[in-house]
């Protein structure tokens, strides 16, 4: 039986809370989350930080396997590679995972990130990820 997931629970993703990330969709293999582009997120530069980006790919992984795991189980990431297409200097984020392959120990998944802003909508960056599933101690 599939792990519940508290999406809206204050506290259960610290650091996703920190940056503005909000998951609005779960289950299936599949996760959904948004965040809205703020200026204390930009890098040097004047563009929204590589990490920001990177860091909602990997949460939305572990937000996608998570609707597939039973209870008892955890994952963490091995890896995620991402290839960032465009900069991002305002508008919302919306990060779209799909499961591709789920073992009994490993899973890979896919993410896009894509960035709104006001009627135009473009991909961010897309990014494949290994995550690896162990039992609770």
């Amino acid at each position: 039986m599939p792990k519940d997931f508290p999406i809206r629970s204050k506290g259960f993703n610290p650091f996703g809370e920190l940056i503005g990330l909000v998951f609005t969709e779960y289950g299936g293999g599949s996760s959904r989350c948004e965040l809205l582009v703020r200026e204390e997120l930009f890098n040097p530069h004047g563009v929204l930080h590589g990490g920001v980006i990177y860091a909602m790919a990997d949460t939305g992984m572990g937000g996608a396997l998570y609707s597939l795991l039973d209870e008892g189980e955890l994952c963490t990431t091995v890896e995620v590679k991402i290839v960032y297409f465009a900069a991002v200097r305002a508008g919302i984020l919306i990060c779209n995972t799909k499961v591709l392959d789920r073992r009994s120990r490993l899973a890979v998944m896919e993410s896009e990130i894509l960035n709104r802003d006001g009627e135009e909508e473009r991909m961010a960056a897309k990014a494949l990820g290994t995550f690896y599933i162990y039992r609770a101690v």
